[in-house]
Order: structure tokens, then C-alpha cells, then sequence
């Protein structure tokens, strides 16, 4: 399979070492790929279920030609040899809470500005909803589609978690197991694109994004999300957890 055209020396050996890895431990069902865009910068917007999902959602992403930059919390760049990695295949410190929060903007702009794929788990880390389901996004996905217009496709993977449980340390890689990943059409966030990025309009946005990917996720698990989506600020949430890669909040 030939490498996304994007990708540097270190993303091709990287995947070179995982990739092996992921085909012998998953049996893949994967759709939607039409609605990826490998002529121009766009958003891709997974759930976030376990700290697998972004090599399984990556693995989706370069199989079909694209060569993701993925949002990763920046403590995780200073862990030995994964930090190196990170920095060498070009993915992006999301510095959480602090002054250099804006960096990770900057920086996630300006590769799609260059036409890059910057992936972004709108939920910030793993999502706290008893069943997995997606909980409130985080408002970084809507800044950067707002700002850059760039279409955002909704990801939804299901079977990432049999592998590596949402809290757990236990790595369970056989017998493979199904991993389901579906890309849906880019979110219509037009009609807001002229208006201010106030927090009306930036939860609007988040929420249109977090809609489209539980939709997809429902059609993957044939079931129905709770009407009302879990938000971790109104309830305690079930357990705690190291998190995973995300957006800016």
C-alpha cells in the first residue's frame, strides 16, 4: 500500500512498526471513505472511548490516504521515545489551561491552512458516559472550523475498547477483535461562519459535530444514545481515568 503523500520519513517508519500490529490484532469494518478529503485541509473529528482510539482512528485515516495531525495533550510529548515520535511525525501539543493554550490553535490552523488533516477528538479526553456513548464536546473543533472553514467530518469507531478498556491497563489483543470505523459527511457549519465566535455560537457549532458523530455511532451499535448528552460538569463522573488526546476547551 503506498504512503499518503503527506507523510514524512518518520510517519512512514512509525507506520511501518504499527501498522503490522493493528491488522493482526483487529478485523476491520470500515466505510464512509468517500468523504474524506485528500486535496485540501479538513477536520476529522472521532469519539474518544479508550487511549487505542487514536491509533485506530490514525490507522483508518492512513490507510485511505491520509496522514493525520493528531491534537495530543503535551505531557505526553515529553514521555521518552513517544514524544520524539510525536514530534517527528508532526502531531500537535495541546497545552490545556495554561498561556500557551493558543499555540495549539495557531499551530492546528496553520496546518490546515497547508491543506493538512488535523484530527480532533472534540471530547477532550475519554468520554465519561457510563456506556460509551459520546459525552458534551469541548468547544477547540468548533474554533477551528469556524476559523478556517474547513470541513469537519464526523468519525465514529466502535470496538477499540475490547482491545484496551476505557480505564484499563490490560491489553487484550487476541483474538482480534472487530474494530468498526465510519466517516460520515462533513457538519453544514455555514450559517455561522460570519457570525462572532461567542459561546452561543461556539457550543452551537460543537454541538452540531458531537450530533453528527453519535448519529453515526448509533448506526454502527444499532442503538439509540440517551436524549440528553452526558456532561461531566453536571455529573460525577464514573471513574477516573488517564486522558487521551484531545481539543482545546
Amino acid at each position: 500500500m503506498p504512503a499518503p503523500t503527506r507523510s514524512n520519513r518518520a510517519y512512514r517508519n512509525v507506520a511501518r512498526v504499527v501498522r503490522p500490529v493493528l491488522l493482526a490484532i483487529t478485523r476491520r469494518d470500515w466505510r464512509g471513505a468517500e468523504h474524506l478529503r485528500i486535496d485540501g485541509g479538513f477536520i476529522a473529528a472521532p469519539n474518544h472511548m479508550t487511549n487505542l482510539d487514536p491509533l485506530t482512528a490514525a490507522h483508518y485515516l492512513y490507510d485511505n490516504g491520509i496522514a493525520p495531525k493528531i491534537l495530543a495533550k503535551s505531557s505526553l510529548f515529553g514521555v521518552p521515545v513517544l514524544g520524539r515520535i510525536l514530534r517527528a511525525t508532526g502531531q500537535i501539543p495541546v497545552y490545556r489551561n495554561t498561556a500557551d493554550a493558543g499555540r495549539s490553535l495557531r499551530a492546528a490552523i496553520d496546518a490546515l491552512e497547508a491543506g493538512e488533516c488535523v484530527a480532533v477528538f472534540p471530547e477532550g479526553t475519554l468520554t465519561r458516559e457510563p456506556d460509551l456513548w459520546p459525552m458534551v464536546g469541548k468547544t477547540g473543533v468548533a474554533r477551528l472550523a469556524l476559523t478556517t472553514r474547513v470541513p469537519v467530518v464526523p468519525i465514529a469507531q466502535w470496538g477499540p475498547q475490547d482491545i484496551l478498556g476505557r480505564y484499563s491497563k490490560l491489553f487484550k489483543p487476541f483474538p482480534p477483535k472487530r474494530v468498526t470505523i465510519v466517516a460520515g459527511p462533513p457538519v453544514d457549519l455555514s450559517d455561522l461562519y460570519d457570525r462572532p465566535q461567542d459561546t452561543v455560537v461556539l457550543r452551537e457549532a460543537t454541538e452540531r459535530v458531537m450530533a453528527a458523530i453519535t448519529g453515526l455511532l448509533e448506526q454502527i451499535r444499532g442503538e439509540q444514545a440517551p436524549p440528553v448528552r452526558f456532561d461531566p460538569r453536571r455529573t460525577a463522573p464514573p471513574t477516573t481515568s488517564d486522558e487521551g488526546p484531545g481539543a482545546t476547551s
